[in-house]
């Protein structure tokens, strides 16, 4: 990819390095502190023990710095493969930027960008507490992007999907996500999912995930087109993301044995699929996945 060049996005949180509150920022006056301490020692627990975790849990609030970048106590890491990481994740949102504010004026209508957090092991979110696991996600109730760089390297090693490239279309999917939730997608497929059973519920999932993966597409036509930003070998690089991280292939090899009623996000060849027709058409038209018929 070319990115280098690329415009750096200002709607990004850097939260790395951060540890979160305990108890969810937990406040302990003077004596009932004092007793807390007393009951730890008569019980024989370590007293510092508990000092620590208040220390580390009572640190000043973040602040954010006219770059954009959100900055606390401790300081994010500096210097390294993870920062070049942080710069380019910065790049593709802001590529993204650029591309949907052009698509959503050209239908009359204002896109408002989403905020991409940068998280180390765990981190809080509008959705709950997640932990980096999980994988990357996009959370509806705060409209923020989440993403713990060392996917990454899962994305490399574990799921054999190394590329820029292949990076860019994990942010590009979480982006989709957010346009979903701008069109009204995501609360309509939220609310039917309501009433539905589970492996119905579970196929609407698959249809809303297999859409933000043809939105993916859908940026990545613009991108080129526009800013010519893919280099040979690109479009392989998002194919073969595409394809490993299908809930089949990961289901083989996590438990040996591949259940399509349980499937959330689609097989290898349904989000390849949706992927090049996005990236092809370059038409949100094309990204239908919720029209009936084969998906």
């Amino acid at each position: 990819m070319r990115w280098r060049q690329g415009r750096r996005s200002q709607n990004v949180e850097d939260r790395r390095g951060q540890r979160m509150p305990m108890g969810g920022g937990l406040r302990i006056g003077g004596g009932g502190l004092l007793l807390m301490l007393l009951v730890l020692w008569l019980l024989g627990a370590d007293p510092m023990a508990l000092l620590s975790m208040l220390a580390e849990g009572g640190g000043p609030a973040a602040q954010v710095d006219p770059g954009g970048y959100e900055t606390g106590v401790p300081a994010p890491r500096t210097g390294g493969p993870q920062d070049e990481q942080a710069e380019f994740v910065s790049v593709v949102l802001a590529d993204t930027e650029d591309t949907w504010e052009e698509l959503f004026a050209a239908a009359g209508r204002r896109y408002q960008p989403p905020r991409l957090v940068l998280f180390t092991d765990v981190v809080r979110s509008a959705c709950g507490m997640a932990q980096s696991a999980m994988g990357p996600f996009y959370c509806p109730a705060d409209r923020k992007v989440y993403i713990d760089l060392g996917f990454y390297r899962d994305l490399q090693e574990r799921f054999r999907a190394p590329g820029d490239f292949a990076q860019a279309y994990v942010i590009a999917h979480e982006v989709g996500h957010h346009v979903q939730t701008l069109l009204g997608v995501s609360q309509q497929v939220a609310e039917q999912r309501q009433r539905l059973s589970q492996a119905a519920g579970n196929q609407l999932s698959v249809r809303l995930e297999l859409q933000a993966d043809c939105l993916a597409g859908v940026w990545a036509h613009h991108a080129d087109r526009s800013r010519q930003l893919l280099e040979e070998g690109d479009v392989e690089e998002g194919l073969n993301a595409a394809a490993a991280i299908g809930d089949d292939r990961i289901q083989r090899q996590t438990q040996g044995t591949v259940v399509p009623e349980s499937f959330t996000h689609g097989s290898s060849e349904q989000r390849v699929a949706w992927f090049r027709r996005g990236l092809e058409s370059g038409r949100l038209e094309a990204c239908d996945t919720f029209g009936g018929g084969r998906m």
